[in-house]
């Protein structure tokens, strides 16, 4: 069962109008795709923050759009930097039979071998694109780290076979690697800076 968000419809072209609306604890946003017409909307604030909370980036969303009711799902978020407060949204309507492109946090278990030796963990790449139903949509893939020692990595290609869904991304795309811990000799050298070289020549 998908969450459900009560939608009002809004005026667009108003700047002050959009600020009104936040200050009174609403998100302004727009709901476009399948079999709806690019409608601009807002939703509440708080409503936003709790499914964010509870279901995840990749919840599906049942919109309440006047005396209609769409599955969506969230396409794109503006949010201040610095206050943290949500400036914008898209919902996207979807089809519940059709397969979305979607991007899915990458879920790290296990203590691997490497970092109980000192090694450092590192994860360059923290979520896998994936091609899903809706409905299907994992919260998030586990990666297990606990044969990993000094020096090792995993790749797309070392966990295709281990996803029962269609992995989007190259195989060469790298999720975490254990490398060498660094000495306190070559931290040191790492931030020395060159000398200045004094300029001896004499001005024209």
């Amino acid at each position: 069962m998908s969450t459900v968000i009560q939608a009002n419809s809004r005026e667009t072209g108003h700047h002050s109008n959009l600020t009104s609306l936040r200050k009174e604890g609403y998100v302004p946003g727009v709901v476009y795709g399948f079999q709806v017409e690019s409608t601009p909307i807002a939703v509440s604030a708080r409503e936003l923050e709790k499914t964010l909370r509870e279901d995840g980036r990749n919840a599906v969303i049942t919109l309440e759009v006047e005396d209609k009711n769409v599955q969506a799902v969230l396409n794109d978020i503006q949010k201040d930097n610095l206050k943290g407060d949500y400036l914008h949204i898209d919902f996207l309507a979807i089809n519940m039979s059709d397969v979305l492109e979607v991007a899915v946090p990458i879920t790290v278990v296990g203590e691997s071998t490497g970092v109980k030796e000192g090694g450092v963990l590192q994860q360059p790449n923290r979520e896998l694109t994936l091609n899903v139903k809706p409905s299907d949509i994992p919260e998030s893939i586990e990666v297990d780290i606990s044969e990993l020692a000094i020096g090792d990595t995993i790749t797309i290609n070392d966990i295709r076979d281990q996803v029962e869904f269609e992995i989007v991304d190259d195989d060469e795309l790298t999720l975490v690697t254990i490398s060498a811990p660094v000495s306190a000799a070559e931290l040191e050298t790492d931030t020395e800076t060159e000398e200045p070289v004094a300029d001896n020549g004499a001005d024209e």
